[in-house]
């Protein structure tokens, strides 16, 4: 049995977007997102940002051609685990590291089913790095005071073209549990839901052609979407209705979603 990682909960999703500025205010004027860290690079210009007590980091690398394949989309997703069981994990599981910074790493998205694992030894959360310029607001005030209701982090999406490798996988590389399996008939998939550390991962995979095939045909493998909590579903569509942000279906039923055209390439859930 290879050794496993047991992330002990989530730090944040990386997603690559084309445009720094825009970007940045369109979560801020739309979610209300807190800017809490700016990281530029020579390779990258980076961000950090606290949407319902949820971070994300956004990198935007400086030659967008590059990645204009695919456009926007999740790079992968970043947990907090011990360094040295991440570092054993990766070889064990066929995982090679492809960016190691000492307190990170980052591994090659090609052998995680089209997603980039990073693993951090500290907590954004704690707020402990100094160099945290802004703190990342508590989950209460998010939840009961602001108007949006968000209520941390339901989990996240991943589009795979075998389930059950897939499953196989996450068992072996991230300690996860099975919590439900279900169909998608409006995405002509199938479901898996693992329970990560703290968080709920839904593989997906498409059972024939349909709208997941079709995504996959374009993106490939990977991480699809982030399904933030909210403690009301009507008043989250109240509060989008009042920005005539439209929206769509989520993935799961009684879900809702704004389409990724409509925020800068990626696909924001919002769940009860």
């Amino acid at each position: 049995m290879p050794k496993s990682v047991r992330p002990r909960r989530y730090s944040h999703m990386n997603l690559v977007l084309e445009d720094y500025q825009a970007s940045l205010d369109h979560f801020m004027n739309v979610f209300g997102a807190v800017h809490i860290l700016d990281m530029e690079r020579p390779v990258w210009h980076a961000y950090l940002v606290d949407i319902g007590g949820v971070i994300l980091e956004v990198f935007v690398p400086p030659a967008f051609m590059l990645n204009s394949r695919h456009g926007a989309h999740y790079l992968g997703v970043e947990f907090e685990a011990d360094m040295d069981d991440a570092r054993a994990a990766c070889p064990e599981n066929g995982v090679r590291i492809m960016r190691d910074i000492v307190e990170a790493i980052h591994t090659n998205p090609v052998d995680g089913f089209g997603v980039d694992y990073e693993f951090y030894g500290g907590s954004f959360y704690e707020n402990k790095p100094a160099y945290l310029k802004t703190l990342v607001a508590p989950t209460a005030y998010w939840r009961d005071e602001h108007p949006l209701g968000l209520d941390y982090l339901k989990g996240y999406t991943q589009a795979v073209s075998n389930l059950e490798a897939a499953t196989r996988f996450a068992q072996n590389f991230l300690g996860a549990t099975v919590a439900y399996t279900a169909d998608r008939p409006e995405l002509a998939a199938r479901a898996v839901g693992l329970q990560i550390a703290d968080i709920v991962c839904e593989l997906l995979s498409p059972t024939g052609p349909g709208a997941l095939q079709d995504e996959m045909t374009q993106l490939g493998q990977g991480i699809r979407s982030t399904v933030f909590r909210v403690r009301d579903l009507a008043q989250a569509k109240a509060y989008f209705a009042a920005r005539n942000i439209e929206l769509i279906p989520g993935t799961a039923p009684g879900s809702i979603a704004i389409p990724s055209a409509a925020n800068h390439g990626v696909l924001f859930e919002f769940a009860e």
